[in-house]
């Protein structure tokens, strides 16, 4: 089992070149950034969707946008693995973002893992005229966009919110055949199929529902004919002790997530010489 890291890079955090080259030294496999474009004000959706969540936390509006951190952090390293851990695809236009995402991935000689979600704030959504309940099936439009521009000499898409008439699109990813495709979040029924349609992978936040929504998509991938086996799973926000790695490690999960903490480089620095000893198991 791999295991990476994940923080949200801000203009308060460590910076996220410093950072990079630290954990690519210390021999961790991947570094995840999350995005948020903005969060409005009025703060209408509570954390997470969450009914009672505590206060949204400052970094959610402070993130460095993720494909240009990731890009700088690609000229300092070699080996790491850059990850976005999640992009918000449902509010995103699909052609700019399979255009940065294809760029950063050959730049770095095939090291993008494309991390995708959903997403839970309403009023963000609005904001790029999405609604939140037609979000999942735009995520699924712009998903299937991109690997068409990624994959396909003349690509095109023909669906209810996105229409790409036959065009060219270079440079093509380096990853063959594409970047990994990971959803991250629950997988319910919904976000099993879509899983087993189109995605490489799966990370939801903590193993409270790996095992059911491992089942649903077992099962998605029997309806359509795919060997659930061409899905790797991981974990977001893994506890960073040996036994709770250990466990996930044999319970197959491929890839695990250790969230840093949202500091300077003195305490984050701090945290990954307490994580490095694990990676020796």
């Amino acid at each position: 089992m791999d295991i990476g890291l994940m923080i949200f890079p801000t203009d308060l955090t460590i910076d996220p070149v410093t950072l990079g080259r630290e954990v690519e030294q210390r021999g961790f496999e991947s570094l995840w950034f999350p995005e948020h474009s903005h969060i409005p004000t009025s703060r209408s959706t509570p954390w997470g969707g969450r009914t009672g969540a505590p206060p949204l936390p400052e970094e959610y509006w402070r993130t460095h946008e993720q494909f240009t951190a990731l890009a700088a952090i690609s000229s300092v390293t070699t080996r790491l693995k850059l990850g976005t851990g999640i992009t918000l695809l449902a509010q995103r236009d699909p052609i700019w973002t399979a255009k940065q995402a294809a760029t950063l991935d050959h730049l770095s000689d095939g090291r993008l893992l494309f991390g995708v979600g959903y997403g839970w704030n309403k009023e963000e959504l609005a904001s790029h005229g999405v609604r939140y309940t037609e979000r999942r099936a735009r995520l699924r439009e712009c998903a299937l966009t991109i690997r068409s521009l990624w994959t396909e000499d003349e690509a095109s898409f023909d669906g209810e919110f996105i229409h790409l008439e036959p065009s060219w699109a270079w440079p093509k990813p380096k990853s063959t055949p594409h970047p990994p495709i990971i959803m991250g979040g629950s997988a319910g029924p919904r976000t099993a199929r879509d899983i087993a349609e189109f995605c490489d992978g799966w990370m939801p936040i903590g193993d409270r529902t790996l095992a059911s929504g491992w089942a649903e998509i077992v099962s998605a991938c029997e309806k359509v004919g795919r060997d659930p086996a061409t899905i790797e799973r991981g974990i977001f926000a893994a506890k960073p002790h040996a036994g709770a790695l250990d466990r996930l490690a044999e319970s197959g999960v491929h890839r695990a997530i250790v969230s840093l903490p949202q500091a300077g480089a003195d305490e984050v620095m701090a945290a990954l010489d307490l994580y490095t000893p694990l990676l020796e198991r």
